[in-house]
């Protein structure tokens, strides 16, 4: 359909939350069984959560929602559960990026190479004429994409080793958390999107390929949805186009988005008093809701030290 970013592997995770927190509120049903099913962290971690007493639970559920009271209050508000989500998003997006790096480290010499990179994605290193097309469209589109991911990892790259440290290794991975990278992500958008080459993406550029079917009298569902995005939540300056900084918010997934969704579900399920914002009695009240949510990611926040220890 042409609408969006391709994804590659760097952005699995965070699509993998973009699409959990839509699963889990489908139909307007939050799927507590779902979440408990596939987002607790693997049978291991789900063993771990079972194995907790009611009272430790009771007593790191207490210590967290202390550390997400940033002002210390009593109160959790909108703000600081978006807040701690996104704070809890962004920790094991780097956990994650950490955890790879070592597997994509084959030979354990503190850095990743692009042979590497390519042995861990592909079992082999690959390697394409950038000046030269493929005749058969599929392997013209990988092309396309394994040379992306090259330029990706060279601007990634800051010193004068070809291969990547592990905060160049995280830059690859995540370039929406470094500030380094981000004028290459915009770069990158614009060369795949903005086909008049004028700086922007027009709404005809942000629907791709779309033409309306001449027989059809308006036209379906999913383009009136994405007209809307794009004339709600990207044109910040309604001048019909995205500049780089709008282009940015449309192709680093919004975690802030999803957070601040989320936040508003547990104040709407859990606030007791309707006083739009929750306090400690009516978590604990609630106690299955609230380790089923992002707030706790799903209750792995309970088994990780980081979080429920005294000091964050």
């Amino acid at each position: 359909m042409g609408l969006g970013p391709r994804p590659t592997a760097r952005g699995l995770l965070l699509l993998l939350l973009c699409a959990t927190a839509a699963a889990g509120d489908a139909h307007g049903e939050h799927r507590t069984d779902y979440d408990r099913e596939a987002l607790l962290g693997g049978q291991e971690e789900v063993d771990e959560y079972v194995k907790l007493s009611p009272e430790e639970q009771h007593k790191r559920l207490k210590s967290i929602i202390k550390k997400i009271d940033s002002d210390s209050d009593g109160f959790l508000t909108e703000s600081e559960l978006s807040a701690w989500i996104q704070m809890s998003f962004k920790h094991y997006a780097m956990q994650e990026a950490k955890q790879q790096f070592v597997e994509y480290d084959k030979n354990s010499d503190g850095a990743v190479s692009w042979d590497e990179y390519n042995i861990q994605m592909y079992d082999r290193v690959i390697d394409f004429d950038e000046n030269t097309a493929l005749d058969d469209a599929e392997e013209e589109s990988f092309r396309q994409l394994h040379l992306k991911d090259k330029k990706r990892f060279e601007k990634a790259n800051q010193d004068s080793d070809p291969a990547l440290n592990l905060e160049e290794f995280i830059a690859f991975e995540h370039p929406e958390e470094v500030d380094y990278m981000k004028e290459f992500v915009i770069q990158e958008a614009l060369e795949e999107h903005d086909k008049n080459g004028d700086g922007f993406v027009s709404l005809e550029e942000f629907l791709g390929d779309y033409r309306r079917d001449p027989a059809a009298n308006e036209d379906p569902e999913w383009i009136l949805v994405e007209k809307d995005r794009f004339l709600n939540d990207y044109d910040k300056d309604t001048d019909g186009r995205l500049d780089p900084q709008e282009l940015l918010s449309w192709v680093v997934p919004n975690n802030q988005g999803i957070a601040q969704e989320e936040a508003l579900h547990l104040i709407d399920e859990m606030d007791l008093d309707s006083d739009r914002k929750l306090s400690e009695a009516e978590i604990l009240e609630n106690q299955d809701l609230f380790l089923t949510s992002e707030a706790t990611d799903y209750g792995r926040q309970l088994h990780d030290e980081y979080f429920y220890h005294d000091e964050l």
